[in-house]
């Protein structure tokens, strides 16, 4: 493991921990601007940001979507069952917890040196009812109860890409299993132009629930840009309205599709099942610098 320093505004200097984990290597750099907030990197990708005094501040503006749509999942505060595939450093389980005192959560993340690293050094709320499986996703997931979830997130990357097999029908026919009938799904998506990789999930997506909506810069789902989109699903209708003010409303404002102009957008994209899944195409070096 290694350490280089990093000045804070007006405090002692912080260390960024940098650790060999399965994935790469991971850097937790110390935000300057916020007294105990760290960002993790693994080969340079941004995966997370923490806020360790305020587990509720998402700096990420796809974390900030998602966190639209856990609080509006249910009544303001009241507690849920959420499962979570990928880990990161869990911010959005830190989230859950903060906002949603009291709810149950899972953590699958495969990385378990990861899942060290972070555990290690930013340490979980002990009072948290947050549990963490150090496996693959979809494995993970088939050992969720039926009908257990009110909320299950997919925040998956391997190499900067959603691996294939968390891309098909069948993975969100266990999304469904998983889920209670009236839970709700939501994925961190990343593609660019010609966004065949984006059409093509919420192709798939539409063949197995019954309300959708997608959330984006728009600049994105116009094909200007490389970027990442938030896919929501449910089979009761979704607060839209609620969402798209919300989404409008961030430092960085998005857009939210749904409907007519949603299957407009997948351009006549077909589900994409096991057989023929691919991952999710790599982001161009630009992103990242």
């Amino acid at each position: 493991m290694g350490r280089s320093r990093n000045t804070r505004r007006g405090s002692a200097p912080a260390a960024t921990v940098e650790e060999p984990v399965d994935g790469g290597l991971a850097r937790l750099v110390p935000d300057p601007d916020r007294a105990r907030a760290w960002t993790l990197l693994i080969d340079g990708a941004p995966q997370s940001h923490v806020d360790l005094d305020d587990p509720a501040y998402l700096s990420f503006e796809y974390q900030r979507r998602i966190g639209h749509v856990i609080d509006l999942a249910a009544p303001p505060g009241r507690p849920v069952h959420a499962v979570h595939l990928g880990g990161g450093a869990f911010t959005l389980a830190r989230y859950v917890a903060a906002t949603r005192p009291r709810s149950t959560q899972q953590v699958v993340e495969r990385d378990a040196s990861l899942v060290q690293l972070v555990r290690r050094e930013l340490p979980l709320d002990p009072q948290a009812r947050i549990r963490v499986r150090a496996t693959d996703a979809r494995a993970g997931l088939a050992k969720v109860p039926d009908g257990w979830a009110d909320l299950v997130v997919a925040d998956v990357f391997s190499g900067a890409r959603t691996p294939a097999h968390l891309t098909s029908t069948e993975f969100l026919d266990e999304v469904r299993r998983a889920l209670k009938p009236s839970g709700v799904y939501a994925a961190n998506l990343a593609d660019g132009p010609p966004l065949a990789h984006l059409r093509g999930q919420v192709a798939t997506a539409a063949a197995r629930f019954g309300e959708l909506a997608l959330i984006a810069d728009p600049a994105v789902l116009r094909g200007k840009r490389f970027g990442n989109a938030v896919l929501v699903a449910s089979d009761l209708p979704l607060p839209l309205a609620e969402l798209t003010r919300r989404a409008a409303c961030d430092p960085h404002s998005a857009r939210v599709e749904h409907g007519p102009r949603l299957t407009d957008f997948t351009g006549g994209a077909v589900p994409v099942t096991d057989e023929a899944a691919v991952a999710s195409p790599a982001p161009p070096p630009s992103v990242f610098q």
